[in-house]
């Protein structure tokens, strides 16, 4: 599933060439990526203009005149490109924006598991999947106190803390994995025995490792590209994420893997050990 620097890629990449244009149709091939009537989803958008793109999380805003926004989400493999054409590139493309200077915004999303979704702009935070996400790791909001209270409110390991957006939004399971073997985290470790200084070092962390990304164009590991097809390149600078069995850069011990909460984790048993709770400090 792309991750924030891989949504803030696509972002980028399709504001350089479809903001400011026009919608002149839309064909939807395949009705369940729309949330609510497909046939009202077309006829709201004909028309209008692409002002701009925002993100917030995973999700990304395409912002209308006349105050409409489109929600969208990519999940597992959704992608956007741009083609000369509205005839489908494939028959994975299953929603085509027909602009009016003869370009076409295709979607293709091969497991069909993305959403698009049309509100009036300014409630966006109000959609169920937005409304509960954290704190931008870019923005002001996220800071050290706040981030160390949000952990100490949850018991489950801070990996599935991480994962689940409210602390922090952003971060998916490969991210998730880098920065907590960045910060010397094991991903078992109970979300509330995150010390103020482990917290300090995993906020700091995460903002650079996710900065470090969005300027490699995100992570490649299966199918992700940006609108103009390009890979990412970050996959290379990966110090833990796929390398099991490898050895930790720092001690040389081997990467191991495990499941946790049904998703591939990687970590150093080294660098990463879980501390005995009554050992903690606070």
């Amino acid at each position: 599933m792309p991750e924030l620097p891989e949504v803030e890629t696509v972002r980028r990449s399709l504001l350089g060439i479809i903001q400011n244009k026009t919608i002149k149709d839309v064909h939807v091939y395949y009705g369940k990526i729309i949330v609510g009537d497909p046939e009202v989803f077309v006829s709201m958008l004909r028309g209008r203009k692409i002002e701009t793109i925002d993100r917030r999380g995973k999700y990304l805003l395409f912002r209308f005149d006349h105050n409409l926004t489109m929600i969208s989400h990519l999940r597992m493999e959704g992608k956007y490109f741009v083609r000369q054409t509205a005839e489908p590139e494939n028959k994975h493309v299953h929603v085509v924006f027909e602009l009016t200077d003869g370009s076409a915004l295709q979607y293709q999303d091969v497991r069909k598991f993305g959403r698009m979704q049309l509100v009036k702009t300014g409630t966006e935070n109000q959609v169920s999947g937005i409304k509960s996400l954290g704190p931008e790791p870019f923005s002001p909001e996220f800071q050290v106190d706040s981030f160390y209270t949000a952990l100490q409110h949850h018991h489950k390991a801070i990996k599935e803390v991480l994962l689940d957006q409210h602390a922090v939004t952003g971060l998916g399971n490969i991210y998730v994995d880098e920065v907590l073997w960045l910060s010397k985290i094991n991903p078992l470790l109970p979300a509330s025995d995150v010390t103020r200084e482990q917290a300090a070092v995993l906020h700091d962390n995460t903002i650079h490792e996710l900065q470090m990304a969005v300027e490699h164009g995100g992570t490649t590991i299966r199918s992700y590209v940006d609108a103009n097809g390009n890979s990412g390149q970050f996959q290379f600078e990966l110090h833990v994420y796929g390398r099991t069995g490898q050895p930790c850069e720092r001690c040389g011990t081997a990467i191991e893997k495990i499941k946790l909460g049904g998703r591939g984790t990687h970590f150093c048993p080294h660098c990463q050990p879980i501390p005995v709770a009554k050992e903690q400090s606070k």
